[in-house]
């Protein structure tokens, strides 16, 4: 049943992290937006993730820093002092989230049903959105939107970045080929393919007449990762780890070609952006975390990895089952990202 038939004043949305599953809850809000652009948006997020979404159109983002402890929880409810919404969507289980909404007024709090909630999710709500069939985190985000009454739901995004960011981004680039860009690393070490593997993607990409840039953040994972990777290549590539802002990446990867990358936050800003990507899958399910529009190119070791496991096939366990073994993305062969790559490549000619 539609929660409104005719437009609410106001929505407050409640999603703290990762950039992925923020990337996708964006396209929630603007399906929203696109329906009521007269309802006002009320967005907390968690402070890297604000960088992303801080300056969207119509939507007043207020920052959850969860380094700050208690403090952050009271900074947030005393911002929210005096405000009340038609509803709020409780799009994140985290306990930290549920804790977030006893100080947020909302005649409807919406959240997920006992199909993809935990850590007592339930609790915390008064509305328990259905479950879609399809296991794709961003379709269970777009039942929110139409729990409240939204009929256009089809996903679409639009962020933006500043001319500077643009930039950056073009001095990457090299006008005269077509650009890679390479994320080889997430924040969870056990995400992260090999070195030799995207050596030898590397290599390929570079004789096939590509310009390579890889990217990423400073975190130490993605450093060492980055400097194994650039001991074993003689291709020349463009390194920018460590050297940019969120944005910067976006408008990089906005300005590319084509994006690799395992499950990580960039795969779905490429989503967003209507880039390339080839996603490297092995600990979950593509099908659920995949990036959006482009599971088709996903390089997936997740069904095989699960059946050493588990001993048992996908459509005998859980669709949000996790692959434990950290050695699981080893089980990626470099030929099959390459065989991907080039059926790509003629694809962009």
């Amino acid at each position: 049943m539609e929660l409104f038939q005719s437009p609410p004043r106001s929505v407050c949305i409640l999603r703290l992290s990762a950039i992925g599953d923020v990337c996708n809850a964006i396209a929630a809000v603007q399906a929203i937006q696109r329906n009521w652009p007269q309802t006002r948006i009320t967005w907390i997020t968690g402070k890297l993730e604000a960088q992303l979404i801080g300056d969207l159109p119509g939507v007043d983002v207020i920052v959850f820093d969860k380094k700050q402890g208690w403090q952050a929880y009271k900074q947030v409810w005393k911002q929210l002092k005096g405000r009340r919404f038609d509803a709020l969507l409780h799009m994140q289980y985290a306990i930290r989230a549920s804790l977030l909404t006893v100080g947020i007024k909302a005649r409807y709090k919406l959240g997920f049903d006992a199909k993809r909630s935990q850590d007592f999710q339930t609790l915390f709500t008064n509305v328990k959105v259905p479950s879609p069939e399809q296991p794709h985190v961003l379709d269970g985000f777009l039942a929110f939107a139409q729990h409240l009454g939204v009929k256009d739901v089809k996903p679409a995004w639009t962020i933006s970045y500043s001319d500077e960011e643009k930039q950056w981004a073009s001095n990457q680039l090299n006008s005269q080929k077509k650009n890679l860009v390479i994320v080889a690393g997430a924040s969870k070490k056990y995400k992260n393919w090999t070195p030799e593997g995207y050596a030898q993607v590397i290599e390929h990409a570079h004789h096939s007449g590509w310009h390579v840039i890889l990217a990423g953040s400073p975190s130490p994972v993605e450093t060492e990762l980055t400097d194994e990777i650039l001991k074993k290549i003689s291709a020349s590539v463009t390194n920018t780890v460590g050297k940019s802002t969120l944005k910067q990446m976006l408008a990089l990867i906005d300005q590319a070609d084509l994006l690799i990358a395992p499950d990580t936050g960039p795969v779905h800003m490429a989503n967003a952006m209507n880039t390339p990507v080839i996603g490297l899958y092995a600990h979950h399910n593509p099908d659920r975390t995949g990036p959006y529009h482009y599971r088709d190119y996903v390089i997936s070791a997740y069904a095989e990895a699960l059946k050493a496991e588990q001993k048992k096939d996908m459509s005998q366990l859980n669709w949000r089952t996790r692959v434990k073994d950290e050695n699981a993305m080893q089980r990626i062969q470099a030929d099959d990202v390459i065989s991907m790559f080039d059926q790509l490549s003629q694809k962009l000619i």
